[in-house]
Order: C-alpha cells, then sequence, then structure tokens
C-alpha cells in the first residue's frame, strides 16, 4: 500500500529544523517550520502552499524570505499558521523591501496566528504593497483537555497544534489523515477500467462523506480515448477500494523537558508513524538543556515509547556534538526501545 505522506528533513540533523511532506498524487506539499532551506529548490518550496510554524527564532524563520521570493509574482496564496505574534512578524519581513513595482503581481499571504482561545488572520497583498490587512478574530476551540486544538481541516487529513514552553509559546504539530484509500488496480484493470486522475475524484467524495447511493459521472481516458461513464460511489468502494487507518506524522521542536510539556507532547504524538523530535542535546548535559528549554536525546526516546509510536527520528543537534550524531541518535532510540 502507497502512503499518501512522504515526509523528510530538509536539512541534516545538525542544520535548521524543518520537514517537508509531499501529499502524494496532488501536486501540494506542506512544511513544517521555515529555517534555512535552499536544499528544496523552487519547484519544491511552490508546491508548499499551506506553512506551520513553531515560532520564530531565527533558526524557524529565516527561510520566509526564500519562499516569498519564488512566490512572488505567482498566481496564489501563501498560508502561514503559528503561535501569538506571527502576524507581526510576516509584516516586519515585509517592511523589510520596497514593493513599488508589485501592483500588478497576484500573490497574498494569508497569515492565521493562535492565541489561547481565539483565531487571529490577516492578509498581505502583493497587489497594494503587502499592507496588512487584519481580519476579526474568533473563537477557538481546543479539541481536548490537552490543549491540542486544529489548525488546518482538509477533507484528507488535520493539522493539530498544541503549545508547548520555549520561554515563548512553540508550536508542535500533528498531521493526521482522515483514513487511508488504496485502490486495488488489477481489480480495475480485470473490469476494463484505466487508472487515471477520475479516481482522485473518488476519494474526494469519500473523504468529504458522500453516501455509498451517492452518483456521479467521471470522465476516463484510455489511450487517447475519452469516455464518460456513471458510477455509484457504494459500489467502486465494494468492487476496487480499501479504506484502512491514515498515517500520522508529528513534529516537536524546542520545548523544555517538565511535566507539562511532556503530557502534552505524549498526547500530540499517541499512535504516530513519524515522530520527528528535537533532540539537541545528550542526557549527560541535561541540566544544560533545561536551561535552554530544549529536549535531551534520551528525554525524546521516552516520549516516543510513551506515546507508542511506529518510528522515531531525531534532529536539531547542538554544533558543540558535531561528529557525534551517532551518539544522539543511539541515546534516542535506546530509550525508545527500551534499553
Amino acid at each position: 500500500m502507497t502512503p499518501s505522506f512522504s515526509s523528510y528533513l530538509i536539512n541534516d540533523v545538525f542544520g535548521d529544523p524543518g520537514v517537508y511532506v509531499e501529499v502524494r498524487w496532488s501536486k501540494r506539499a506542506l512544511l513544517f517550520d521555515l529555517g534555512h532551506n535552499d536544499a528544496l529548490g523552487p519547484t519544491r518550496l511552490l508546491r508548499a502552499t499551506d506553512i506551520f510554524i513553531s515560532h520564530t527564532h531565527m533558526d524557524h524563520f529565516i527561510g520566509f524570505d526564500a519562499v516569498l521570493r519564488v512566490a512572488l509574482g505567482r498566481g496564489k496564496i501563501l498560508r502561514l499558521y503559528g503561535p501569538p505574534g506571527l502576524i507581526d512578524n510576516v509584516q516586519g519581513k515585509l517592511r523589510g523591501y520596497t514593493w513599488n513595482l508589485v501592483d500588478g503581481y497576484p500573490l497574498s499571504i494569508d497569515v492565521r496566528e493562535f492565541r489561547r482561545g481565539e483565531l487571529h488572520g490577516a492578509s498581505f497583498h502583493a497587489s497594494a504593497g503587502f499592507q496588512l490587512c487584519r481580519h476579526p478574530p474568533s473563537p477557538l476551540a481546543a479539541d481536548d483537555t490537552s490543549d491540542i486544538f486544529s489548525v488546518l481541516t482538509d477533507p484528507m487529513f488535520t493539522v493539530r497544534a498544541v503549545a508547548l514552553n520555549h520561554r515563548v509559546p512553540s508550536f508542535a504539530y500533528s498531521l493526521e489523515e482522515q483514513f487511508h484509500i488504496n485502490v486495488n488496480k488489477q481489480k480495475l484493470h480485470e473490469a476494463g477500467l484505466p487508472v487515471g486522475a477520475w479516481l482522485k475524484d473518488v476519494k474526494q467524495h469519500i473523504w468529504r462523506g458522500r453516501p455509498d447511493d451517492f452518483r456521479f459521472t467521471a470522465t476516463l481516458y484510455d489511450e487517447h480515448r475519452r469516455e464518460e461513464r456513471d458510477f455509484v460511489l457504494g459500489e467502486l468502494k465494494a468492487r476496487f477500494l480499501t479504506i484502512s487507518r491514515g498515517q500520522k506524522i508529528v513534529y516537536v521542536v524546542d520545548a523544555r523537558y517538565d511535566d507539562e510539556n511532556e503530557a502534552k507532547i505524549v498526547s500530540l504524538a499517541k499512535g504516530a508513524d513519524v515522530f520527528y523530535c528535537e533532540s539537541p542535546y545528550l542526557e549527560a548535559d541535561a541540566e544544560k538543556a533545561r536551561d535552554r528549554y530544549h529536549l535531551t536525546a534520551r528525554q525524546a526516546g521516552l516520549m516516543a515509547r510513551k506515546a507508542g509510536v511506529r518510528d522515531l527520528v531525531v534532529f536539531h543537534f547542538s554544533p558543540r556534538y558535531t561528529g557525534q550524531g551517532d551518539a544522539l541518535e543511539r541515546e534516542a532510540l535506546d530509550a525508545f526501545r527500551g534499553g
């Protein structure tokens, strides 16, 4: 079964933190944090229309300029989500440039920052010289008693966040597929049906909760032939599709190891397929980690174990351990596996 999400670190484990998630079959991607991101290149940066910011320390936000530069002049909406102060941070970035020649540019930047109990939004349009346009705040309801809340709800997936203590709020995120839809291509072939873009529409109908008796017309292409066919959604599901548990990816950076942060992280990461967790310090330097409001590799492994995740990826290593990356990974995995 081919997964819907393909995720990977943007830089090596000693580089600026960030995770890139490709949404297969959609030419769409999600980006978690905006550190140095030149390694992605323009094509992948342009696919990332939804960007989730943990906080705006330099190593998590300096890549905003690179995204802005490749998006400028494109007819798209760039959406950023993040902690209190994000709107002012984006405005500050934009004010650092002169915009007298962009009145015909179609780019818009939509920023949503989440304060306790409220969603605050703003937009910046190139055609207006990126002047700030604030939106009225709206109530924000937490998903449960652990302070986890939804920041983006898509028919296919939901992105949730929780605020962690890093002396400033640092947002951790989960990306969870509603459920996974697998197409049996062999059965399609046996029924004389082609694989193609029409199957994306079928999946959209299912993600949007259409009933089994929903009828629709699909356009099929087979060896340059175009054909209109009528289908009943439930019949397609029964014959050609398998619906199973969806993927879950969790991204945690820059948080001190204390009871409150641990409870939030374990709750957010519960049952994740991939848990990306910062671990800048070895356990021998736990006091240093606590003073800097960061985690140790062992602490990351312990939380991964408590959360019952499948795979743990540690990163954001302190440069003080240059050449000792294996030691950090080993310490994290030993704690994760119960060693």
